[in-house]
């Protein structure tokens, strides 16, 4: 072997735990921890979601640009610029240091001057691709890259579609009927029999629009006995939602600051969330049916894009965030919690899902690798 893997991305964690799921796989098919490195940003969340790992991580200067031209976004755009031209020579020396067989980028700003070394230093480059829309870094580099591994099929050189990659302990999930029983059994406390359960999830740090209009979603459900409603609100906005908490003589409503996915995403009905790639590729591949509110100005309008690909196969319905509201959520969450609706967008949303996404990325990393 000539060197390691260098997987490279983050800022957030939508492209950290992508990172963890492809170096798991690899990891099963053979590779040792000592034959992987991450390398991310200083400022993103890989900073303490990775540094505990057995995997050697190491961080790089730079900031995500902001799509902006107020004052204060130009100066932070300049000193984002003097973070990348940093990040870029370090990445440079580093690469050329580690000969690294392959690098696979995983996107996000944190992965642009890893990725751009490899292409410099002549280093095979591996793009995991998991929005409809890819990101800038991604299409910069994609004609430099030796494969792209792609969510959604793409008519492109060099492109295999894989599927997004998911943390092994997401597939591990078991959502059939007797194991969502037992799951709902175990939350704390345990969900009554008979109610059907709609989970909100927008983030780490939570979408107010989405979760005024959860809230006001509530107040219009407050006397349903057949609804429990779990709110994971995210940090900014966990301790407004609380103050704001209707009164509710039937709905079982509970909000929390953070939820254990690996748990809600077991025993829920329905999700209530964004339309980021890595939480389109989990319901998918767990087959829960949704309702996705996308990101107004995400770039490229990647999350509208990524929700269309499962609203157009039945799968899910699409909220604006302009419209995203208590009576619109309630009128939405009424239809699909319909039987007959509710299991034919079970069908149409597992459809589209693929559980063996990390382990076709990390089989086509070793491939471009020469392992293989």
């Amino acid at each position: 072997m000539s060197g390691p893997i260098v997987i490279t991305g983050g800022g957030t964690g939508g492209h950290v735990f992508p990172m963890q799921a492809v170096a798991e796989q690899l990891q099963a098919l053979g590779v040792t921890s000592d034959q992987l490195r991450y390398v991310g940003s200083r400022r993103g969340q890989e900073a303490t979601l990775l540094a505990a790992g057995p995997i050697a991580l190491t961080l790089l200067p730079g900031r995500g640009i902001r799509r902006s031209l107020t004052p204060r976004a130009l100066v932070s755009n300049f000193v984002a610029v003097l973070g990348l031209s940093a990040a870029v020579l370090s990445a440079f020396i580093k690469v050329g240091a580690w000969r690294p067989s392959v690098v696979v980028s995983v996107g996000g700003y944190a992965s642009f001057a890893t990725s751009l070394a490899a292409v410099l230093r002549r280093r095979p480059l591996v793009l995991v691709e998991f929005d409809a829309m890819p990101g800038a870094s991604q299409r910069i580099l994609s004609r430099f890259a030796a494969r792209r591994c792609t969510a959604f099929v793409a008519d492109a050189p060099r492109s295999e579609t894989t599927g997004t990659p998911l943390r092994e302990t997401i597939i591990a999930i078991d959502r059939s009927d007797v194991a969502r029983r037992a799951a709902r059994e175990h939350a704390t406390p345990p969900i009554e029999p008979g109610r059907s359960v709609v989970v909100v999830m927008t983030g780490s740090l939570g979408a107010h629009r989405v979760n005024s209009a959860v809230s006001a979603l509530a107040l219009l459900w407050a006397s349903r006995r057949d609804r429990t409603l779990v709110h994971v609100t995210g940090r900014r906005d966990f301790a407004e939602m609380t103050a704001a908490r209707p009164q509710t003589d039937g709905l079982d409503y509970r909000i929390v600051e953070f939820g254990d996915m690996t748990q809600l995403w077991a025993l829920c009905d329905v999700a209530l969330c964004r339309g980021g790639a890595i939480t389109i590729g989990e319901l998918t591949a767990l087959a829960i049916p949704s309702v996705l509110v996308p990101l107004p100005g995400a770039p490229g309008d990647h999350q509208t894009k990524n929700a269309l690909a499962v609203a157009s196969a039945g799968g899910a319905r699409i909220v604006s965030d302009a419209q995203c509201t208590g009576p619109v959520l309630a009128t939405v969450l009424d239809e699909i919690l319909q039987p007959g609706t509710l299991a034919a967008m079970e069908t149409a949303s597992g459809a589209l899902g693929r559980r063996d996404g990390a382990t076709a990325i990390a089989r086509a990393v070793l491939d471009v690798s020469g392992q293989s």
